[in-house]
């Protein structure tokens, strides 16, 4: 039986997606394909390549380094989590990603992207994580902190504009199990915003305006829609069992630790029930 995993976005609470990840492999849970956003995208690689803690690591390591993240990137680059450090001498020199076991795995994983002309969403396929480092730079791409991303003659931004929580995408992938992790504790939603400053810096592109004004209205008819799909047993999702005190783009290696521990010990918790469902015809 065919098992789907879906990886919800969120920056650095993606933290609670690696602990939940890294919670999996001690478990022996496995999935047959791969639907991400953004940090889940950046982060799930690693579950794929069984490096246990990778995430967690590297980012302690390197968050106090200029370089890396932060207003002196935003301000020589244009993009608040540098390009060259944080998706090139990172994964391919100082924490170095393990693009065979990646490819050994033979599983399907895709990230999702912001089209910034059509304002809708994309699938891309990644076979090779470092040949195809500007798809996952796209789909991580944070609108206002990071410059728009040319990849393969198309203008990319952050997948989660678009499609937050890519299930549906998922299901057309025919899997008969769905694992969708969640950033965001049960009952949260989104509020609206008037949109302003992407009327001001992205009015060139007003299709992609308008998905980001409508973002809030999506996602959380996305949050209903999987709630509703959790109560009737066809989903199984794991979610914070506490909220997720930490920025976007926060910069404390203390919260880091603290948001990755909620995580392993929230796939702990559930790996007995998980099980279960995946057992269940």
């Amino acid at each position: 039986m065919a098992v789907g995993l879906v990886l919800e976005g969120g920056g650095m609470r993606g933290l609670y997606t690696a602990g939940v990840l890294d919670a999996f492999l001690e478990a022996g849970i496995k999935v047959d394909g791969i639907v991400s956003v953004s940090a889940g995208a950046l982060f799930g690689v690693n579950y794929v390549s069984g490096q246990k803690g990778r995430a967690l690591r590297y980012n302690k390591r390197f968050i106090k380094d200029p370089n890396y993240m932060g207003l002196r990137s935003w301000l020589k680059t244009g993009n608040v989590v540098n390009k060259e450090m944080a998706y090139y001498r990172i994964p391919m020199e100082l924490d170095i990603f393990d693009q065979d076991a990646f490819a050994q795995a033979d599983i399907p994983f895709y990230v999702t992207v912001t089209n910034v002309e059509t304002g809708q969403a994309e699938y891309l396929k990644i076979d090779d994580v470092f040949k195809q480092m500007e798809a996952l730079r796209a789909s991580s791409a944070l609108p206002i902190a990071s410059k728009i991303v040319n990849y393969q003659d198309r203008l990319y931004l952050d997948g989660g504009l678009s499609d937050s929580i890519p299930l549906t995408f998922a299901k057309s992938l025919g899997y008969e199990k769905l694992i969708v992790i969640l950033t965001r504790p049960k009952g949260y939603r989104k509020k609206s915003s008037s949109g302003r400053l992407y009327k001001l810096l992205y009015r060139k592109y007003p299709n992609f305006v308008k998905t980001a004004i409508k973002r809030p209205e999506a996602y959380n008819l996305s949050l209903s829609q999987i709630e509703a799909a959790e109560e009737t047993g066809e989903i199984f999702v794991i979610r914070p069992s506490q909220p997720l005190s930490i920025g976007r783009l926060e910069k404390n290696p203390d919260k880091f630790d603290e948001i990755y521990q909620i995580g392993t010990a929230d796939g702990d918790n559930v790996s007995g029930s998980l099980k279960e469902y995946l057992d269940t015809i």
